[in-house]
């Protein structure tokens, strides 16, 4: 009987794309199960590899642009049209503009870094005349609620003295008033849905810059300054636009730039994989398989909170499929995982070693560890076979 397995993972992030990852677990699996059939699901959430995954799905075209990264560089990214749709649809990833690993580690700093560049994106795909913008919000390297973006496109960010802000999320506190009156009339004419993770929020004890700050670059210190900004910024938006956006789902998304989607050019936000499963097959694959390979960068106690081992999870145990999911890094409560659909996780790490080392090593160490899970499930087969007494 010929085992099925369907590979499902996400990216890990500054290292491999989605698609690197289910290659390298294929290759392992099949170092010790060649006659194994292995289905492949590469998975994106918003984040790095969102454009290119939709575009690839649907037969559609990527378009570089030139844009201001997160540090106020210039940087290549990207944009796609989607083929086969009804309506002309560009598909935007907020991290082709600003992602973290525009960031250079030494200078990361969330206060200072802009979205600026998302919003030059945005403009590429209104100069090309589309009727629909699907956005990928996930891996930003900045803190700045959305607020370079909106610059962009032309929404006014004014403080008490009627200047325009300058760039980054420690700006927000000196925030006064929002001016739309020159934004891009071509947003009101636009469909713009937002994948984004739906348990984000901006402010409060689970706001963005709390929970998201240090893997930015915040200090303890620097947290709380982004906090009070945003906290700031959503009081202005209430004031002037008559929206509570503090604790909205999906407003904390990539910084904060899920609010300033929403409030400052009217975008949608949609729960990430209401948006992604539309293009990818992983529903129509599972009835056709008898185990489920997941995996991410880091599995933890956050991941059931949207993220895509949970989600693969999830969609499996419809079928009563068993799930396991391998991790550059096991983090805090990841235990917690067993009750979202995950019945076994390890780390693909065997020894110790330096983050940058591992991320050089990253295709080796997943390519060993699914020849691992390949030994297990021989291991298993016979162990099923055994009667033990005592049992």
């Amino acid at each position: 009987m010929t085992l099925n397995i369907l590979i499902a993972p996400s990216g890990f992030k500054e290292s491999l794309d989605a698609e690197q990852v289910a290659d390298c677990i294929e290759v392992g699996i099949h170092r010790v199960l060649p006659n194994a059939r292995t289905l492949k699901a590469p998975l994106v959430d918003g984040g790095e590899g969102f454009t290119k995954a939709l575009v690839e799905a649907t037969g559609g075209t990527l378009y570089p642009v030139e844009v201001t990264g997160p540090v106020g560089q210039k940087i290549d990214a990207f944009y796609g049209l989607l083929g086969g749709t009804r309506y002309k649809t560009a598909v935007v990833e907020m991290a082709a503009a600003a992602g973290l690993r525009h960031v250079p580690t030494e200078i990361r700093n969330p206060l200072v870094t802009t979205t600026y560049g998302v919003g030059e994106l945005i403009k590429s795909a209104l100069d090309a005349g589309v009727e629909r913008i699907l956005i990928g919000c996930g891996d930003s390297g900045t803190n700045d609620g959305g607020a370079g973006m909106a610059q962009a496109l032309g929404v006014k960010l004014l403080d008490e003295d009627g200047n325009q802000l300058g760039f980054g999320g420690g700006e927000l506190i000196k925030l006064k008033q929002i001016d739309l009156s020159e934004r891009d009339p071509r947003l009101d004419w636009v469909q713009i849905d937002v994948a984004c993770n739906w348990h984000n929020v901006l402010c409060g004890d689970r706001g963005v810059a709390r929970v998201f700050g240090p893997q930015k670059g915040a200090s303890p210190a620097t947290v709380e300054q982004m906090a009070l900004a945003l906290e700031h910024y959503a009081t202005v938006i209430k004031e002037n636009l008559d929206l509570e956006v503090r604790e909205l789902p999906g407003s904390g998304a990539s910084g904060g730039l899920g609010t300033g989607l929403l409030a400052l050019i009217d975008a949608k936000l949609h729960p990430r994989y209401e948006i992604v499963m539309q293009y990818l097959e992983i529903d129509n694959l599972l009835p056709k398989v008898d185990l489920v390979i997941t995996a991410e960068g880091c599995l933890d106690y956050q991941t059931p909170k949207g993220k895509i081992p949970a989600e693969v999870a999830r969609r499996a145990k419809r079928y009563n499929l068993p799930v396991i999911a391998l991790a550059g890094t096991i983090g805090q409560g990841a235990e917690v995982n067993w009750q979202h659909g995950i019945d076994y996780f390890t780390s693909i790490l065997t020894y110790p070693c330096q983050l940058q080392d591992a991320i050089a090593d990253t295709s080796n160490l997943l390519t060993n560890a699914a020849e691992g899970i390949a030994r297990l499930l021989i291991v298993g087969r016979q162990v099923r076979n055994c009667t033990f007494s005592g049992w």
